[in-house]
């Protein structure tokens, strides 16, 4: 899993949490929205948003012990903070009309005083993992998050520049954009109970949907209970540590 990881930016945990659970978050989400999962003419937006879920099911889903265990793995033991809540969840619907929120980019994950825009810094501060947990089934016909595998490996020297203060996700995108063209395409689809666990550089991208069922995801961000550190004493680097020295050349 960790090589994989190293080399992909991404792993998928089958099976992260049981089916029931995901059944549960699904019920407690289209209550949320208002929408009548029977009748699609209810289904009035492409991208309907709900914010922070904290109820049981969704506690119990984040803190299964496979995704215990694959934190441990990715993150290290002790560096990362249990979360039990997630959100936002963007949910999508088939709709003739394009989400505006199609385009590639990482996640920010803090916001400087003054500023409107998400920011990243090359040691991904106030992030250790973007997390995607699928809540209904999720095929190609279901616009699933489109992922440019490795592209992990082509932020760091971009971010480095900027240093500790960092730069905001939208300045930056078009470069990322660039830097990651070459990179091969995966989707993240897969059943419900079904995490990715994503490097927070992974280049990403939500699609337009053209099928018939909605898409139920949670895309929250897995927190660090220690700081990223790229130059240890006694090289105990974990597996995003290792991947952002990679992308910048730097040997272990």
């Amino acid at each position: 899993m960790v090589e994989r990881f190293l080399e992909d930016g991404f792993v998928k945990i089958e099976g992260a949490f049981p089916p029931r659970v995901a059944e549960d978050c699904a019920r407690l989400l289209w209550r949320e929205t208002g929408y009548d999962p029977e009748d699609p003419g209810t289904w009035k937006d492409p991208v309907h948003r709900v914010p922070g879920m904290a109820q049981g099911p969704f506690a119990a889903a984040a803190n299964s012990p496979a995704l215990h265990e694959a934190f441990d793995a990715l993150v290290g033991a002790g560096r990362w903070e249990p979360r039990y809540s997630l959100g936002t969840f963007p949910l999508r619907f088939p709709h003739k009309e394009e989400p505006d929120d199609a385009g590639w980019h990482i996640d920010g994950s803090y916001l400087p005083e003054g500023e409107t825009w998400y920011f990243a810094n090359v040691r991904s501060r106030e992030r250790a993992l973007l997390m995607l947990f699928l809540f209904s089934e999720v095929t190609e016909d279901d616009a699933p998050t489109r992922i440019r595998v490795g592209s992990h490996l082509d932020v760091p020297r971009l971010l480095e520049p900027y240093g500790e203060e960092g730069v905001s996700g939208l300045e930056i995108a078009p470069s990322l954009v660039a830097a990651s063209a070459h990179r091969a395409l995966a989707h993240a689809t897969g059943h419900p109970g079904d995490v990715y666990l994503c490097h927070p550089f992974l280049v990403h991208a939500a699609q337009p949907h053209h099928g018939t069922r909605p898409r139920f995801m949670a895309q929250p961000p897995l927190y660090p209970a220690v700081p990223c550190e790229l130059e240890r004493a006694d090289s105990d680097y974990s597996a995003v540590e290792s991947a952002i020295r990679r992308g910048l050349g730097r040997t272990e």
